[in-house]
């Protein structure tokens, strides 16, 4: 089966023009796919993915879990070949076919040698795999028990049920809310039909972006795109329907869940930028500064080297076709977690009201800049840079215009930015392994955060 991993972080930058970064050649494919390729011949590899507007977001309230399902099921057998069949072939030739799935999209990658013989046994079974699924019945209910089991044991987990509150609370009815994996009791239901309705409905050649890295030649790169996509099911018009606006500016709230667990796990946050957002340069050089560098940021300062009230505390936006979420995390004694959530909060207001320093700026800079080198140090991370510009409709110069665009940000467009996009009186706080109070009724619970407004006057 694929392996899942959902694109959390936000593209990292390029560094100075004495590092060279790679040159995209792009085209659109007689079947309509638009495609990338980075030719390079320095070692007998080649590296493809195909992405398609196919993630969970384009599932509904009661078929939650059908895309993830049709994705993890795409290599469960192929017309002419079996899961097994699929996997030993693979594995004959050491190749490897895994995947990728988020809100936003749905990717199928292989890795191979890039001779003709070992190559092109791999793109057949890639192929297949793309274009000729047959989501057997069999295979489903296994994988519908795996699922579901898995779902089961994360309802016990504190940091589960955290991040499940967090975007309900963050999306409400908005289809960023619905969880990635589905829940319970829509996946029990969902039907070979269902995958295939899916499968038909958001597989199409003309919403595909194949990218392709390694050593083959302009011309051999069309051949592939072209074999992987011109089977796919004709468009439908459905993997192109715009989601719904994200209401940017939710209402304040705070949830309490109770948990056995021996630290409470805290989640704050808002929607944040999208993959496109004219801030993007200023809020991605700023979070740096105050969750996004580690060690180095301001609320690893203030709350663990200060008060030594967690272990780790961090901050991330995921930018996604529509604005992904700002969140701040960290996990701490259950005695300790409300003075930790007010650090936090106080330490976000101080951020957004006066921004960072013209210092933390600089070293925050210096530290993305000098890190690039390692973020384009293979080929099959530079085929993740070709699928995200290529899904997101980013300039194929993005990567060449990053040092610059760094660069250029300053201590007041940090500021502005972060004012622009997050209100802190306006964020969702969860709060799993709350700590015991004397009231019965407030082991889950959702309030007006009147602490939290305490704190950001």
């Amino acid at each position: 089966m694929f392996i899942r991993a959902i694109s959390a972080a936000a593209i990292c930058c390029v560094a100075t023009a004495a590092i060279a970064t790679p040159s995209i050649q792009h085209w659109q494919s007689a079947s309509s796919a638009k495609v990338l390729f980075v030719e390079n011949h320095d070692i007998p590899m080649l590296d493809v993915a195909v992405s398609f507007p196919a993630g969970s977001s384009f599932d509904s309230t009661g078929s939650s879990g059908v895309a993830g399902l049709t994705h993890h099921m795409l290599d469960a057998g192929s017309e002419g070949l079996s899961e097994d069949e699929i996997s030993r072939g693979m594995a004959d030739i050491g190749a490897q076919l895994s995947g990728g799935f988020d809100q936003d999209r749905s990717s199928v990658s292989l890795r191979t040698l890039s001779s003709p013989q070992v190559r092109d046994k791999a793109l057949d079974i890639m192929a297949r795999v793309l274009q000729k699924p047959v989501f057997p019945d069999g295979i489903l209910d296994r994988e519908k028990a795996r699922l579901i089991d898995s779902l089961k044991e994360a309802e016990t987990k504190p940091e589960n049920i955290a991040e499940k509150a967090f975007q309900k609370a963050v999306y409400g009815t908005h289809p960023y809310a619905l969880p990635v994996n589905g829940e319970i009791a829509s996946v029990e239901k969902i039907t070979m039909h269902d995958l295939r309705s899916f499968y038909n409905a958001h597989y199409s050649a003309d919403s595909a972006v194949v990218a392709i890295m390694g050593d083959v030649t302009r011309a051999e790169a069309e051949a592939i795109a072209m074999k992987l996509t011109e089977q796919l099911p004709p468009s439908s018009g459905a993997a192109t329907a715009n989601l719904p606006d994200v209401n940017v500016r939710i209402h304040a709230s705070e949830q309490r869940i109770s948990h056995p667990a021996s630290q409470s796990h805290i989640l704050v946050g808002a929607p944040g930028m999208s993959r496109t957002d004219p801030d993007y340069f200023p809020l991605y050089v700023g979070n740096y500064i105050l969750g996004g560098g580690g060690f180095v940021s301001r609320l690893m300062n203030e709350i663990r080297e200060k008060k030594g009230l967690a272990y780790s505390v961090y901050s991330y936006f995921i930018p996604l076709r529509q604005p992904g979420a700002f969140q701040i995390g960290l996990q701490t004694k259950k005695e300790q977690a409300d003075e930790a959530l007010h650090l936090v909060r106080s330490t976000l207001q101080e951020f957004i009201s006066r921004g960072p320093t013209e210092k933390e700026l600089q070293a925050a800079k210096q530290n993305i800049v000098g890190g690039f080198p390692l973020r384009i140090d293979s080929n099959s991370k530079i085929l993740g840079y070709l699928s995200v510009i290529g899904f997101y409709d980013l300039p194929l110069t993005y990567l060449d215009d990053f040092t610059n665009s760094v660069d250029q940000v300053t201590v007041s467009q940090v500021r502005e930015a972060f004012v622009r996009h997050i209100d802190p009186q306006s964020m969702a706080t969860v709060i799993v392994g709350a700590p015991a109070t004397d009231d019965p009724e407030s082991g889950n619970q959702e309030v007006e955060s009147t602490q939290f407004r305490e704190a950001v006057k």
